[in-house]
């Protein structure tokens, strides 16, 4: 629904001025109307200008019947009236002379025209109305599409040429209509859903006229039903106003006339009818369902007045005689815009302004048509007049909405699509799941895990400053207090590349044969041009593992390495890193050992370590050499218990904190830079390894999920139907208030589905879905936007 604005003009006349003037705008989803005042002083050289303008009119066109005028005859659509006649009483105090008028010139008429935009422009812009336009100026886009309703009983006020008002012209989406003072809003009986617009299209006295041209443009309509009736009864057009299903449009063309305020239609070559004499009929045909009527004939404005009587929503007439041509110009036009989805006032507005190109011949036609509007009734599109159940499905589906929304949300896609796998959003994508990684609940620590820090003060008491920051004498006191407490394994995450010295030869023995401790190594990469270390010359390769990590661009640890690629030259020789190691040397203890799949990856229990490959998720370029997993980071605020160097050499621990748990042995101090950047926060090297592990025991235990993807193709078709969804909303006709609901709405629909998605493991693309519901939206809306501009406009 469009914004409305209803203009009442209260009582008064063009000879004593509008003392009381209110203007109401009515807004989407606000029940009640803003309303302010002002109020149009006396003008009555208007109504002289336009009884002269009207008088010209017919004397113009008079004599423009008997000429040829680039080999077209103009035709009237009425028997034209004597010269000076007029259709209303004249207040004598403004009464004009006809004498003089029988040698009108184009170029009187001009002026006459000109002179009289000039004087309704001057009257609007006056003191009194002032206030009014500065209000509406001020809560009016000039992007806005919405109507303007003038209120008024006064007979010449209606005939003014209200769409010469100078704020029409700011306001290029906005048309003005009238409306009589008194309306109400018809109770609607029930009717029969259909997906078609239903016309009864009456072609009248066709003596002089054309009426075939008519007939050609309402059968070229899409989605219509429609029934003709040519030169029909009374008997016959009475007996099709009351059929029970109803009908949408009511449209009529041939000769009208309107005398002493009252109209008629000439229905055959010998019968002349008023809305009065179809009374009951059409109050029946407005009960079901009749929305609009359009009399393409002749000086229509009495027909209107009567009509409006009944309360039908809306009604298009000819102010004043119509030449045949500019009738079919008009109905042509307006049909286009109208059935091509085109709000009805702008499809008039349309269809008048393109007149304006047939004026050299036919000098005052885009003045001719005029919508007289109820403002109680809801002005009706032609999808809704199509879906007379006016669901907005319905409003959806018509097939050139839904290829717009097809072609604009494939291309969309695929220019998404493009950018992604060139890596330009990775980064994005990478920040996306960082934030919704630090939004999961908490969970519990891993009691499976236990954690030794050796911190700064522990390095200063027990270090050798030349080799580690873990004295022998330190480490052999630490391995007697954990050992025989009977852990399922050991792991020293600090670099021994380096022998055991003689006086700890007991320490060299329990390196050599403690089956349950597990050292460390450093792979080189000559890529990165980083130096290798070797790892402890008493523990075998069997019970080392490398302690590399992965890090993205940004430096933040993402990703899981468990083992290398065979073959790769390096003074490291452990094949599975140190994570694989621990956590197998507790799993065996369950039962359970590394496997192969068939495929060559990774297995333990029923859980497969499938390998990342090039492109997953949000990765569409980085290094995936090596057995790469997404770290599913425990999501806690400590991944396991912490004790010191000092206190667990202290022995200030309890037993079962160490029985068949996994220790970890790491520094964590300032003086030795072991520390990485994580989704949550800087870890140090140790930590990052808890969370491996804890990963690992974690997927083959407890089912925690390992974080998974979709394939790409999925990945495009998640993209695709949120840009899709994009396109259909855009297209969707509803207030911005509206629109806005609804793009929020899904935007945080998809956040809430990536999330909940996350828990369960899965990582689905937010950032692409989200651009391509953004983009979709704002590239519809603006390329309608600017169709629509180029479409109704000359």
């Amino acid at each position: 629904m469009t914004k409305l604005v209803v203009i009442n003009l209260g009582e008064g006349s063009l000879s004593k001025g509008f003392p009381k003037v209110t203007a109401q705008l009515w807004e989407t989803n606000n029940p009640r109307p803003t309303q302010f005042s002002g109020g149009l002083p006396p003008a009555p050289k208007i109504y002289e200008l336009y009884k002269r303008f009207q008088l010209i009119y017919g004397a113009l066109y008079q004599s423009l019947r008997t000429r040829n005028l680039t080999g077209l005859k103009p035709e009237l659509k009425s028997e034209s009236k004597p010269e000076l006649e007029v259709d209303f009483k004249v207040d004598p105090e403004f009464e004009i002379d006809p004498e003089g008028l029988t040698n009108v010139s184009e170029s009187d008429f001009a002026d006459v025209c000109d002179l009289l935009r000039k004087k309704i422009n001057v009257w609007l812009n006056s003191t009194l109305f002032r206030p009014i336009d500065k209000k509406l100026r001020s809560r009016l886009s000039i992007y806005e599409d919405f109507q303007i309703v003038i209120e008024t009983s006064d007979r010449i006020i209606q005939r003014l040429p209200w769409h010469l008002w100078d704020f029409l012209e700011d306001y290029q989406k906005a048309e003005v209509s009238l409306s009589t003072l008194k309306y109400e809003q018809v109770k609607k009986n029930s009717q029969n859903k259909v997906n078609k617009v239903r016309i009864l299209a009456i072609l009248g006295n066709s003596e002089g006229i054309n009426l075939q041209e008519d007939r050609i443009l309402l059968e070229q309509l899409p989605d219509v039903s429609m029934m003709f009736l040519v030169e029909p009864s009374r008997r016959e057009l009475d007996k099709w106003l009351w059929d029970k299903q109803g009908w949408d449009i009511l449209f009529f063309a041939g000769h009208s006339q309107t005398d002493d305020r009252t109209g008629k239609i000439h229905i055959n070559k010998t019968n002349s009818l008023s809305i009065a004499e179809l009374k009951n009929a059409l109050k029946y045909a407005i009960g079901r369902g009749l929305k609009l009527a359009i009399f393409n004939s002749c000086d229509g404005l009495g027909l209107a007045k009567e009509l409006a009587d009944l309360h039908i929503p809306q009604i298009i007439v000819m102010r004043e005689n119509v030449p045949d041509i500019i009738a079919h110009e008009f109905l042509k036009n307006f049909l286009t815009a109208f059935a091509g989805g085109e709000s009805l006032h702008l499809a008039v507005r349309y269809a008048r302004s393109k007149l304006q190109g047939l004026e050299d011949n036919f000098p005052g036609a885009s003045w001719l048509p005029v919508i007289c509007q109820n403002p109680a009734e809801v002005t009706p599109t032609w999808e809704e007049l199509r879906d007379r159940n006016n669901s907005n499905f319905s409003r959806w589906s018509n097939r050139q909405s839904l290829q717009t929304a097809l072609i604009a949300s494939v291309i969309i896609t695929s220019f998404l699509a493009g950018m992604r796998s060139l890596g330009l959003m990775q980064q994005w994508e990478l920040s996306a799941f960082d934030s919704m990684m630090r939004n999961r609940p908490a969970e519990p620590a891993d009691k499976r895990l236990l954690i030794i820090r050796v911190t700064e003060a522990d390095i200063q008491a027990h270090s050798e400053r030349r080799k580690s920051s873990l004295s022998d004498a330190a480490l052999e006191k630490l391995l007697r207090k954990l050992q025989p407490h009977q852990p399922r394994a050991i792991g020293l995450d600090i670099y021994r590349d380096f022998p055991t010295e003689t006086p700890y030869s007991d320490l060299a023995t329990r390196l050599q044969q403690s089956d349950n401790f597990i050292a460390i190594c450093k792979v080189s990469d000559p890529i990165e041009e980083s130096p290798g270390i070797l790892p402890p010359p008493e523990i075998p390769i069997t019970r080392t593992g490398f302690s590399d990590v992965v890090e993205d661009g940004d430096f933040i640890v993402r990703r899981h390495l468990l083992s290398l690629t065979p073959g790769l030259e390096s003074d490291c020789k452990a094949q599975y890193s140190l994570s694989i190691q621990l956590a197998g040397k507790y799993l065996e203890k369950e039962g359970i050992g590394l496997q192969f799949t068939e495929e060559g990856y990774l297995q333990l229990g029923s859980v497969v370590f499938t390998p990342l490959e090039v492109p997953t998720g949000g990765y569409q370029k980085f290094d995936h050499r090596g057995h790469q997993v997404l770290l599913n980071y425990r999501s806690s605020a400590k991944i396991a218990r912490e004790i010191t160097l000092t206190q667990a050499l202290e022995g200030e621990f309890e037993p079962n904190w160490v029985k068949d748990r996994i220790v970890l042995i790491g520094v964590e101090a300032e003086s030795v830079k072991d520390s990485f950047l994580t989704p949550y926060q800087e870890l140090s090297g140790v930590m990052i390894h808890a969370h491996m592990v804890s990963q690992i025991l974690s997927a083959v235990l407890d089912r925690r999920p390992l974080l998974w993807v979709w394939t790409v193709w999925g990945e495009v078709l998640w993209i695709w139907g949120w840009s899709f969804l994009g396109a259909i909303i855009a297209l969707y006709r509803e207030s911005p208030l509206k629109l806005s609901v609804f793009i929020g709405t899904a935007l945080l629909s998809q956040y809430i589905v990536c999330f909940i998605l996350l828990l369960q493991g899965g990582w689905i693309p937010l950032v692409p879905s989200v651009l391509s519901l953004s983009i979709t939206y704002f590239g519809v809306k603006t390329y309608t936007g600017v169709l629509n501009k180029n479409t109704l406009l000359p």
